[in-house]
């Protein structure tokens, strides 16, 4: 029987899907993130090769409201596929937090000063390569912005130029507007392990405009740039985290 799963909501409570995020808009996700997934998870950090960290980095880009992705490098676990930033605990991090944007400043030139933590997600789940990942949530300024004088005035737009990106590790990053994410031509359920189900994303427009092929399919679920020959996704648990984000936004059930 094909998955089924109700159509995404095109109304949040906390953001707009076609205007830029404002300071009223941070302060309601992460208030929600806060009311859901109150306090953290495992407080002290495992320096051990077994726990990770990845960062969702929410910003506007062109005034439009969304989601930073990158799309892993040649020297990566799962090369070719899409991912956030992120990456394994090191001794030296001091939270799991601190690991998630070390990560991302070293992945993609991100300042942690350009970052405003808004809360996490959960719970943490074990990778394919046996790591547990902790995501957190995060909205991206400009490395020089200002504060909107008024809280419903939209905070600066990133420009995808400032961006430093490790070219051993990351061979693209993209802006996924958070409208494309509940449009049905872009999106399809897959079973997350197996089992439940979640919405998959479509991203091989963004790859072909960078001149980047899909990985080609593989037997395991999971793993590749999707189970549909040619084309490039956000699925496995990156798909899965990005789904409880929408969740917790209101957009998906």
């Amino acid at each position: 029987m094909p998955l089924r799963l109700p159509p995404p909501r095109q109304i949040s409570p906390h953001l707009g899907l076609d205007k830029p995020l404002t300071p009223q808009n941070l302060a309601s996700i992460r208030k929600v993130l806060s009311e859901v997934f109150p306090g953290e998870e495992s407080p002290t950090p495992d320096p051990s090769p077994r726990t990770a960290a990845v960062l969702i980095p929410l910003c506007n880009v062109g005034s439009r409201p969304g989601i930073l992705f990158e799309i892993r490098g040649k020297l990566r676990n799962h090369s070719g596929e899409v991912s956030f930033p992120g990456g394994k605990v090191d001794p030296t991090d001091g939270s799991y937090l601190a690991a998630a944007l070390r990560e991302t400043q070293e992945e993609m030139g991100i300042n942690p000063d350009q970052v405003e933590v808004l809360g996490r997600i959960g719970p943490s789940v074990l990778s394919l390569s046996g790591l547990q990942v902790y995501p957190y949530v995060g909205f991206v300024r400009p490395l020089s912005s200002t504060e909107p004088s008024e809280p419903t005035d939209p905070v600066p737009s990133l420009t995808l130029d400032s961006l430093t990106l490790s070219t051993a590790e990351v061979v693209h990053a993209f802006h996924k507007p958070l409208t494309s994410l509940v449009d049905l031509t872009c999106i399809r359920p897959h079973a997350f392990r197996g089992s439940t189900a979640y919405y998959a994303v479509d991203v091989t427009d963004e790859a072909r405009a960078a001149g980047i092929d899909s990985p080609a399919p593989t037997d395991v679920d999971e793993v590749g740039g999707s189970p549909v020959p040619g084309r490039l996704e956000i699925w496995g648990l990156t798909g899965w985290y990005l789904n409880i984000f929408m969740r917790t936004m209101g957009l998906y059930e």
